[in-house]
């Protein structure tokens, strides 16, 4: 267990005293302070820190790696310094302000679509969970009840497709509140789009809606992505544009009115459409690209398999989760890139405790494999990458290959992710369940796999002498 007491004095003193702060508060994993000296600090010692992961310099504050327990690392900072406490604040509020640029636009807008659909991970893990029991408990796995069992078709059918099949409601709520509009008109966007007469109308073969006089293609947006997104964002400066116009007094009738009168045009004969197309056109490059099976799937699982890890320390991801996540909702299952992440993230469980069966200090030792108990139950890597991948840098291509092997093996046995959420801790085998047990086993040979290549390269090559000896002397 870290010693959150000692981390905080250590930290505490390695930033100059309580004398050199002038405010400390904390996101998710960091230590956030606001120096009257930022000179003070040596980065490189405060690194070194036992507990600390990494530490840097961003936005004006001096920000300190802590993890998970950074809450409690918190509190005795704030308890030994005096300091007020203040709320966690998100990881994002106190970025300086920037130019528009076309870059920081493009940013922007992948932030505004991975993040409104990252928040949709609770949901889709549970939906995926319920699925999962049916499926154990129904004649696809175990067979301990009939396809008729009406526990097996609440799991396996009615509660798996509540969160499936409503997710453009769901969705226009996180979007909306993800860029500021109105999260209660989002839903609306959202349930518009999926209303039953309409859907029931798709099925009788209508292809268009009469909107305000002009037909509209008319498309059934279950289980869609892109046309939600695409109508949210338009909410956003329409609603914005009521509100400033509308006296206050008129403004809690009118502004929601006026705002949906003019969105429902917008949404049926342009954003729905083009958002429907877009993803149709992602769904078919990205699983074009994997159903292939060809040998640019096989190195494309190599590589996703492979630099996933760096690719998230980078932000690179974000560019590919949003479209994967996309093809996901529309198709129901993936074979490449959430799979070969998959098997990045194991790479990433191998090496370290590859490592930390290599590492002879005792304290390091106990701390590595921290990290390893960190990434397998709770699903979070950053203590691992930071405090080990990157901090010893041969550890490095000892992840790459164990998640370059399993990804490319993935890739030739064909495992397929049959539900969405299952991807970030130990419970990412109940993913793999619902397309049949040979997948699961499939997975298993894979996982183990990529967990020992990354273990064995990592004891063997990951942690040289001279680390050993930085240890004892730290």
């Amino acid at each position: 267990m870290a010693d959150n007491k000692q981390i905080a004095e250590d930290v505490l003193a390695a930033v100059g005293g309580k004398e050199n702060v002038s405010g400390v508060t904390h996101c998710m994993t960091r230590l956030r302070f606001t120096l009257k000296d930022a000179g003070v600090p040596d980065t490189a010692k405060v690194k070194k820190i036992k507990g600390v992961i990494g530490a840097q310099e961003s936005g004006g504050q001096y920000q300190v790696i802590i993890g998970q327990n950074v809450p409690k690392v918190y509190e005795e900072v704030c308890e030994l310094g005096g300091f007020a406490r203040r709320a966690p604040i998100d990881e994002n509020l106190d970025a300086p302000k920037e130019k528009l640029t076309p870059k920081v636009l493009g940013g922007k807008i992948l932030n505004y679509l991975s993040g409104s659909m990252v928040a949709l991970i609770p949901i889709l893990m549970a939906g995926g969970l319920f699925k999962c029991i049916g499926t154990l408990i129904g004649p696809q796995v175990f067979g301990l009840v009939d396809e008729t069992d009406p526990t097996y078709l609440l799991f396996y059918t009615y509660l798996f497709d509540a969160a499936m099949y409503m997710l453009p409601v769901y969705l226009g709520y996180t979007a909306a509140k993800k860029i500021g509009a109105s999260p209660v008109l989002g839903m609306f966007c959202g349930g518009i789009l999926i209303c039953p007469d309409l859907v029931s109308l798709v099925a009788e073969g209508r292809t268009t809606l009469c909107v305000y006089g002009i037909d509209a293609p008319l498309q059934n947006y279950q289980q869609t992505v892109l046309p939600v997104l695409l109508s949210v964002a338009a909410l956003y400066f329409v609603e914005k544009f009521f509100k400033k116009v509308v006296p206050d007094v008129l403004s809690t009738i009118f502004t929601p009115f006026l705002t949906m009168l003019v969105m429902v045009p917008v949404m049926f004969i342009v954003l729905a459409p083009i958002g429907n197309e877009l993803g149709n056109l992602l769904s078919a490059f990205l699983f074009g690209f994997a159903d292939n099976g060809g040998i640019g799937y096989y190195i494309g699982m190599a590589i996703v398999g492979g630099f996933w890890q760096l690719f998230v320390l980078t932000g690179m991801h974000i560019a590919v989760i949003m479209p994967a996540l996309a093809t996901f909702m529309s198709l129901g299952e993936d074979n490449f890139i959430f799979v070969a992440s998959n098997f990045a993230m194991i790479a990433v469980w191998g090496a370290v405790f590859g490592a930390a069966l290599r590492i002879r200090n005792k304290e390091e030792k106990t701390l590595t494999f921290g990290y390893v108990v960190s990434a397998i139950l709770g699903g979070v890597t950053e203590p691992a990458l930071f405090g080990c991948i990157m901090r010893f840098k041969r550890m490095i291509p000892c992840m790459v290959v164990g998640g370059a092997v399993s990804g490319l093996l993935a890739g030739i046995l064909g495992v397929k992710l049959g539900m969405p959420g299952m991807n970030s801790n130990f419970l990412v085998f109940l993913g793999y369940v619902t397309p049949g047990m040979d997948n699961l086993v499939k997975f298993v040979v894979c996982f183990a796999v990529g967990f020992i290549v990354s273990a064995v390269l990592a004891f063997m090559f990951g942690i040289t002498e001279e680390d050993q000896k930085e240890m004892d002397a730290e």
